[in-house]
């Protein structure tokens, strides 16, 4: 939103006032008694002087951010009054029909306090007779129709990491706002290692968004780096075997030495009749020439002149099959991924005004419009500098309205033109951002208390958000995940079988993590500090041993008290049994979107929580329609105010 001139006030777009200039005749009043000048019997051309005064219009701006507020930023509500009247705006381009419910999405940063003051404005502004809030990690989950999901929803300026367990939010060691991991950080990275070579805010961001900006997993070096390693051969080994890579990469086999060979001592195995009949005629015809015959016709300047020809024509026909190789060879080198291009060229776009481009002024005016009298189309401006750039696109100056009349703006045109950029397109991610959004994945599901569900949320990562829309983001970091975190499920029976069969070991099924245990209240120790458990099955079979004062009947409560406690251990350990280790994680994999969403694939997945949100909203308002408590009615805010959506909220 942008400030309007009324302090408080906002507007959807920027609006920038411009003046003009107007010349306009004045003309002398006459005099009273009729009589006539001097001037006037002249014809009056002194007295029609002209007077230039300015005008002052108003025009909006679509194109510009100069001067825009962002009501929210890292996720936190900073300006409450640009952020209702945001609301406003969004209400009134919808215009939804009177009396309906609304469903906002909140964020992970947001407190008790903001879904109150939230819950306020909507009641009391659009007196909505039903209203919901939904966390964005719970609307992702119903997007993608699961219940138990890990959600990491990499955005603008920072990134959430929430665990979701049977449809509720896991509070506890969740990841939220967490700065340094948003896009935005992204291309600031690429400004730092490109400030060097020109590059601007809005190239970085373009070559985020472009197909050539990849982030390559944590295994796999830059192209450059790769090609310094091939060259690093060992000469000796080189001069042996005639490698040209180390390792058996370069070692050639006896049958490619011994074809190397034929071809150096003149094999013609490989070639064709053409190239057979070329040769033998070459070899008739070299150096064979009847020089008497020749002279003797008296043709001798014209045999020369055809023999030069004929040489000429040679030359061309080798030329032009050089080139046809050439060109054969080309796409070959132009079919290399991206991964592999040590080089890449992406579009960059940018708007300027006319006239800031070198036009040819034969066809196009300053203000941009056509020349009077002429119909014809406007050739297209010229640029200052040849290969600068093309003009993908004019805007026809816009109207803006003062007192009833129309003055035509500011045109513009969209310059396209080509950048060249190196491996820094590969390094958006590095600096630690993958490593940072893996570290609180980590620390979120291990602080799920919930153990059996630990292995559930590593096997359904889901990754939204428009961070991570950078090309290969989300494979690099599921590769840093994999790379840090996972362990074989092989390693689970590492030395087991050198243990007695009688002693529990620790087995990749979590059975032995240690689990919070209630345990059963025993009385004060009286055997000198032993544990009364240890003095009552001691003393059991022979009372005698008990200690002085120590009455038969107590003996036998605490060998009873033995006994339950083994069978309370027993049932625990048998329900602890389930698949999947609790601590590491033994596979970890990204949830699919279901396939009954088609129009989303194309679209990609990166903000489904209005997907999710859709779906709830239906299910809550038209489905349920508050049985389960999924929304405050207004009847309900009424009574309770906006302290009681704490007890609708999902």
């Amino acid at each position: 939103m942008f400030p309007a001139e009324t302090k408080g006030e906002w507007e959807p777009l920027k609006v920038r006032e411009r003046k003009i200039t107007k010349t306009k005749p004045h003309v002398a009043p006459e005099q009273a008694d009729g009589d006539t000048s001097m001037a006037d019997a002249d014809g009056g051309a002194e007295n029609n002087t002209e007077i230039e005064e300015e005008e002052s219009y108003f025009e909006e701006d679509p194109t510009t951010e100069e001067g825009a507020v962002y009501p929210i930023q890292q996720g936190r509500v900073v300006d409450w009054s640009c952020l209702f009247a945001l609301m406003t705006h969004v209400y009134n381009t919808l215009s939804p029909p009177f009396h309906t419910p609304i469903l906002i999405i909140t964020q992970a940063a947001w407190t008790a306090q903001d879904h109150e003051t939230m819950t306020q404005f909507f009641f009391e502004k659009f007196k909505t007779p039903a209203f919901c809030l939904m966390d964005s990690a719970l609307a992702v989950c119903y997007a993608h129709a699961v219940s138990t999901a890990t959600v990491v929803d990499i955005g603008y300026e920072k990134c959430d990491v929430t665990a979701v367990t049977e449809y509720l939010i896991s509070e506890v060691g969740r990841g939220s706002a967490l700065a340094g991991c948003g896009g935005e950080d992204m291309t600031q990275r690429l400004l730092k290692l490109l400030s060097s070579k020109n590059f601007t805010r809005d190239m970085c961001e373009q070559l985020k968004r472009s197909g050539v900006c990849e982030v390559l997993p944590p295994d796999i070096a830059l192209p450059g780096e790769a090609e310094v390693e091939e060259s690093n051969v060992n000469p000796a080994a080189a001069a042996s075997t005639g490698a040209n890579a180390p390792g058996s990469q370069g070692r050639g086999s006896v049958g490619d030495r011994a074809a190397a060979m034929g071809g150096m001592t003149g094999g013609t195995e490989g070639r064709n009749d053409e190239q057979d009949g070329e040769a033998k005629e070459g070899e008739d015809n070299e150096g064979v020439l009847d020089v008497a015959t020749i002279v003797a016709s008296g043709k001798t300047s014209e045999f020369l002149a055809r023999k030069e020809k004929e040489k000429a024509e040679k030359a061309e026909k080798a030329a032009a099959k050089k080139a046809a190789q050439e060109a054969a060879n080309a796409p070959k080198q132009a079919k290399l991924p991206n991964a592999k291009r040590v080089t890449a060229t992406f579009h960059f776009t940018e708007r300027k005004p006319l006239d800031e481009i070198n036009q040819n002024g034969k066809r196009v005016l300053e203000n941009g419009r056509q020349p009077e009298g002429e119909a014809k189309r406007p050739k297209t401006p010229e640029l200052q500098a040849p290969g600068e750039g093309t003009i993908a696109e004019i805007n026809p100056s816009p109207n803006a309205m003062t007192n009833g009349q129309s003055h035509d703006t500011e045109a513009t045109a969209l310059i396209r033109r080509d950048v060249e950029v190196g491996v820094e397109r590969f390094q958006a991610a590095s600096g630690g951002i993958l490593d940072q959004i893996a570290d609180a994945i980590h620390r979120c599901i291990l602080s799920v208390p919930e153990i059996p569900k630990r292995s559930e949320l590593w096997e359904n990562l889901i990754i939204v958000g428009n961070g991570s829309k950078v090309r290969g983001f989300k494979d690099a970091l599921l590769a840093k995940i994999s790379s840090k975190y996972l362990i074989s499920p092989s390693s689970a029976t590492i030395f087991t079988s050198e243990l007695p069969s009688t002693f529990t070991t620790p087995v990749a099924t979590g059975a032995n993590t240690p689990q919070p245990q209630s345990h059963l209240t025993t009385s004060h120790h009286t055997g000198g500090g032993v544990n009364p458990l240890l003095m009552a099955a001691t003393t059991a079979s022979n009372p005698s041993l008990a200690p002085p004062g120590q009455a038969a009947h107590n003996l036998q409560a605490q060998l009873q008290m033995q006994q339950q406690y083994q069978q309370q251990s027993q049932q625990q350990s048998a329900s602890h049994q389930y698949s999947g280790h609790g601590q590491t994680p033994t596979s970890i994999k990204l949830t699919k979107m279901p396939e009954y969403f088609p129009e989303w694939k194309d679209a990609g997945t990166e903000e489904t929580a209005f997907l999710g949100a859709q779906v709830a909203a239906k299910v809550v308002f038209v489905v349920d329609q508050g049985l389960s408590k999924g929304f405050m009615s207004r009847t309900e805010y009424n009574d309770l105010g906006p302290q009681g959506i704490h007890e609708f909220c999902m």
